[in-house]
């Protein structure tokens, strides 16, 4: 049974008979064989499986405490257990309550936003800084959702930057108006789940005996409501405050730190055996981490006996020097590859490591940088299908007619209303069989001279510029192509995707459907618009061969994406998949390149921390725009404890490309590792400077 295997803090953890508990544990403690053994814990106390929620921060994490269950108690039992991350938890209720809820990813959302922002003008204003740009106006209100309980938006804006004030009634009537739409459409985000949720539990009783929180060093404040409103009867967290990291997506540390105040009848159990890494390593780790504050007293205890080898520190008078080496030193270990980790703060050196293994015929995969399904190629393919399923999807048609050239988010907003009224609430209607008495399906624009609304009315155009063009005869009767700023190149595009659309019709394999997508003549369109994206020069050209090689690469990722497709049967389980699981999905093999976030939870013989300069690691860049040098240690820490056997830590000393000379990382002498020098007291005095 789970709680046989456990040492005695664990199982004093697991069969806690307290109604609340926070399980302080450290890097390689064995949370999950905690988590697992609670698990059993309440089912052997008559706790029916249904009546257990356990909220993870991957549905991979889910997944695989869930298995380890059902090797004890038969996937029957483990299977009843509802368990996934906030999102899918939150997903799978509000899909119960409502069918008709529509789930779309942040980018898909930032396009709508920037549909309705490119209608705004901010010139009227005569403000001495430049309002925020689209994209970026949605991160910070992504932000606010996350982390705000009072403010409406506009107050929120004026209060934390002061400096857009004279923005700020705009700011909040571009989000009033994404709302709407948002709200017409069905659309939702991941922020929405957890907002809409939240309301479903204030009113509902989910049934709940126990809800377990893993990771609960990284719930935001959203999430920390979010449990709050299910009152559970019993509740059982999981964390470490010295690896909460995620305060740029709104983690706040404060919610584990003030458990005990919270709730003050809570127990506090505390796991130090560390079963992960050797003496040295850890000492290390401990070493560096002690220089934050500490919220709960806690000291660990390395239970490995054999004889240890002290992690090494690599410094190279040039940064590419530094990358080739640790390249080289990875060919020539006996560890195998799939035991390696590259741990890197910046793209920057993932993209120097990659090279360098690269050009020693060394395969690797790579993790916190643009992952398989964050490629526009992937995505462009799940929006076609999407629409294919929910031609209501409004975000999927956007993204996809944004490719045509010309086309910006505003105007392919605008062609598909036009297509909805044609076909009087169905695109597809109005793209096969329109309204031919309706002249003018294009909105008028509203006017509003204090909001930024500018009057911009549509004057039609003529379809007789598409004449020689060879569309069918009844696609040309179509009012849609009398949109004025319509070009030759915008209206094949339109047409090819009519011709796609006619083909899919009564397709049931996802797997024909991914296929039948991908030999399309407008994805081709689309690959040589990415291909030649790729392929640019500074001067303006294409390199051909990079063109082709470009190509290559998007050819092989519809292989895989048709492989993936394989298992399903269903339509809405196959996109499903896609959208909430990709992020649990790795591609490739070889060595392990990820970003120190992506590490989190992951453990490896062989470990590299590169880049450790100050500036870089720590990031003063990202401390400087609200970030501290206490998370920047917990990265720190978090990187350090990913190592089980051998750890090395490189740095360099001059960028020949940038001509930057680097000083080693404040880490690096806090760890003992580089003498504390007249730099290191600057740095010191630097930052205390700062925090008077």
């Amino acid at each position: 049974m789970p709680l046989s295997r456990l040492n005695q803090q664990q199982y004093l953890a697991a069969t806690s008979k307290n109604s609340q508990n926070l399980i302080i544990a450290s890097a390689g403690t064995g949370k999950t064989s905690t988590i697992v053994g609670r698990i059993a814990y309440l089912l052997d106390s008559g706790v029916k499986p249904q009546e257990i929620l356990l909220l993870t921060f991957t549905n991979k994490a889910a997944a695989e405490m869930v298995q380890r269950v059902g090797d004890f108690f038969g996937k029957d039992v483990a299977s009843k257990i509802d368990a996934g991350t906030f999102h899918a938890v939150s997903y799978r209720w509000l899909k119960k309550e409502d069918k008709k809820v529509v789930l779309k990813q942040q980018r898909e959302l930032k396009t709508l936003f920037r549909s309705v922002y490119e209608k705004r003008s901010f010139g009227h204003i005569g403000a001495e800084i430049m309002p925020y740009g689209g994209n970026y106006l949605y991160d910070v209100y992504s932000f606010y959702q996350n982390t705000e309980l009072v403010d409406n938006f506009e107050e929120w804006v004026r209060n934390r930057y002061p400096e857009h004030e004279l923005f700020a009634m705009i700011y909040a009537d571009i989000v009033d108006e994404f709302e709407g739409l948002k709200k017409e459409y069905g659309f939702v985000n991941f922020n929405d789940l957890l907002l809409n949720f939240r309301e479903m539990c204030k009113s509902k009783d989910l049934g709940y005996k126990e809800v377990l929180v893993d990771e609960y060093q990284d719930t935001n404040a959203l999430q920390g409501t979010l449990i709050d409103a299910m009152s559970p009867p019993s509740l059982f967290c999981v964390g470490d405050y010295d690896q909460s990291i995620y305060a740029f997506n709104g983690a706040d540390i404060s919610i584990i730190g003030t458990f005990s105040k919270k709730f003050p009848s809570a127990q506090v159990h505390t796991l130090t055996k560390n079963y992960r890494s050797t003496v040295p390593i850890l000492s290390l780790a401990t070493k560096v981490i002690e220089h934050n504050e500490r919220i709960y007293p806690k000291k660990l205890e390395v239970t490995r006996g054999h004889t240890s080898q002290p992690p090494t520190l690599l410094a190279y008078d040039e940064l590419f020097e530094q990358y080739h080496d640790i390249a080289r030193k990875i060919s020539a270990t006996q560890t195998p590859q799939e035991e390696i980790a590259v741990i890197f703060r910046n793209n920057s050196s993932a993209d120097g490591i990659e090279v360098g293994l690269r050009e020693l015929g060394i395969s690797c995969k790579r993790k916190g940088g643009t992952s398989f399904f964050d490629s526009r190629e992937v995505k462009a393919v799940l929006d076609f299908y999407t629409l294919l399923v929910n031609e209501s999807d409004m975000m999927a048609f956007i993204h996809l007619f944004e490719f045509a050239r010309g086309i910006g988010s505003a105007m392919a907003k605008e062609l598909y209303i036009a297509l909805k009224t044609l076909g009087h609430g169905s695109i597809f209607y109005g793209l096969y069989a329109p309204d031919e008495s309706n002249k003018n399906p294009f909105e008028k624009r509203k006017l509003n001279h204090q909001l930024g609304l500018f009057d911009d009315f549509l004057e039609l155009g003529s379809v007789g510029k598409f004449a020689k063009l060879g569309f069918e005869d009844k696609f040309m009767r179509n009012p849609i192509l009398k949109h004025p700023k319509l070009t030759k190149e915008n209206a094949t595009f339109l047409h090819d995707f009519y011709l796609l659309f006619r083909d899919l019709k009564g397709v049931k394999q996802p797997r024909t459907i991914v296929k039948k997508i991908a030999e399309s003549a407008i994805y081709k369109y689309i690959a040589e618009f990415l291909a030649s994206r790729r392929a640019q020069l500074k001067d303006g050209t294409i390199d051909e061969k990079q063109k082709a090689d470009a190509l290559s690469k998007i050819a092989r990722k519809m292989v895989l994406l048709e492989e993936l497709s394989k298992p399903y049967s269903e339509h809405e389980r196959f996109l499903n998949a896609m959208i909430l699981g990709s992020s649990d999905l790795t591609q490739g093999e070889g060595v392990n390149l990820l970003s120190v976030h992506a590490s989190k939870g992951l453990e490896y013989k062989e470990v590299y921390i590169v880049d450790l300069m100050d500036g870089r690691f720590p990031n003063r860049k990202l401390m400087q725009r609200g970030g501290s040098l206490d998370e920047e240690r917990r990265l720190f820490y978090v990187a350090v404890t990913r190592a089980k056997d051998i750890l090395y830590l490189s740095y360099a000393k001059y960028d020949k490309i940038k001509k930057l000379n680097f000083l080693p990382s404040q880490f690096l002498y806090e760890a003992g590792l580089v003498p504390k020098d007249e730099a290191f007291r600057a740095m010191v005095l630097k930052e205390e400077g700062k925090e008077e």
